[in-house]
């Protein structure tokens, strides 16, 4: 990645023409620096960039940055006093970066969202990719006074903070047992939680999140993203809304546990009563009925073995017909 690809990219993002040496003047640098930034653009960051002799370069599509203070501006009082909220143009993952503060004494509520991850993850060790500008990846810091042993649940909380946001900015959206975010039945957004601590407490958890708001661009599953639903694609907006959320749910967890919020998230579920099948990292698949879900947040399933429990771990959920 040439290193003054973001530095370029952030005199395109207007989508207006500018001239390499208007561009190369401010930036400090030569017009061939300049062109190899443009390259990196199109190659790397997957954007496209018409270049017109006379006028310049100019990004086909404007480019909205994220913003720290657009997003403290969106924020409810409870949010914006909790969070402390820091954007980055490029990390190897969110999650990574908020785990090593998280035993260093990160701040609580510290929130970390980026551009770009070289090393993103989902859940099962899975890669979580997108295109430049089209999503949102973020993680936070959360330290809870209940312990690990109480964390049970948590992904299933977050879920249902997630869902709240984004059904109040238009988007009809469910959940899919354990940490998934469904659109018409596609793929929306991801969670993926990492705790640290004691059993019995203090804990810290890096809540990471992330959410399609556009095209994310060729990837290996169905996927869906929140202009499909109507929601204007203002990425900053879409952050304060979910932070919104997940401040109260969060609280709310760590006083009582996911046990308030059940019937909740079960109202929310994509496979209420439906016909599913679990699968393991080892062992054969089971097929069921799911039927419910736990105060610990296991999938409560009907099987031809009897009633089972399901729990969050090494196990995948996909719909049956």
């Amino acid at each position: 990645m040439s290193e003054h690809a973001f530095a370029v990219l952030r005199r395109l993002s207007d989508g207006r023409f500018h001239s390499g040496e208007d561009i190369a003047q401010a930036l400090g640098c030569s017009r061939t620096l300049v062109w190899q930034a443009v390259h990196a653009i199109e190659s790397e960051l997957g954007l496209d960039v018409f270049s017109v002799r006379g006028q310049g370069y100019r990004l086909a599509k404007p480019f909205d940055w994220l913003d720290v203070a657009a997003v403290r501006a969106g924020l409810p009082p409870a949010a914006a006093e909790t969070f402390t909220l820091a954007v980055a143009e490029r990390t190897d993952s969110t999650n990574s970066q908020l785990m090593a503060r998280a035993g260093n004494g990160g701040l609580h509520g510290l929130v970390l969202a980026c551009e770009q991850q070289t090393a993103g993850r989902g859940r099962l060790g899975r890669r979580w990719q997108a295109r430049l500008g089209s999503g949102l990846t973020f993680s936070l810091l959360w330290r809870f006074e209940r312990g690990l042993a109480e964390l049970a649940g948590l992904s299933l909380a977050v879920g249902v903070a997630l869902a709240r946001a984004l059904r109040a900015l238009g988007a009809p959206v469910e959940l899919k047992w354990p940490n998934d975010v469904l659109l018409d039945g596609r793929k929306l957004a991801g969670i993926l939680i990492e705790v640290s601590g004691d059993a019995l407490g203090p804990a810290a958890a890096v809540i990471g999140i992330g959410l399609n708001v556009a095209d994310p661009g060729e990837v290996d599953q169905p996927v869906a993203a929140l202009e499909q639903a109507g929601v204007a694609p203002d990425r900053n907006r879409v952050l304060a809304a979910l932070l919104g959320e997940l401040e109260r749910v969060l609280a709310d967890f760590d006083r009582e546990g996911f046990a308030p919020l059940r019937d909740e998230w079960w109202s929310l579920c994509a496979h209420r009563q439906a016909q599913v099948r679990l699968s393991f990292s080892h062992g054969e698949p089971i097929d069921g009925t799911a039927c419910g879900v736990a105060e610990n947040g296991a999938l409560l399933a009907e099987t031809d073995q009897g009633p089972r429990a399901f729990h969050i771990g090494e196990v995948s959920l996909r719909g049956r017909q």
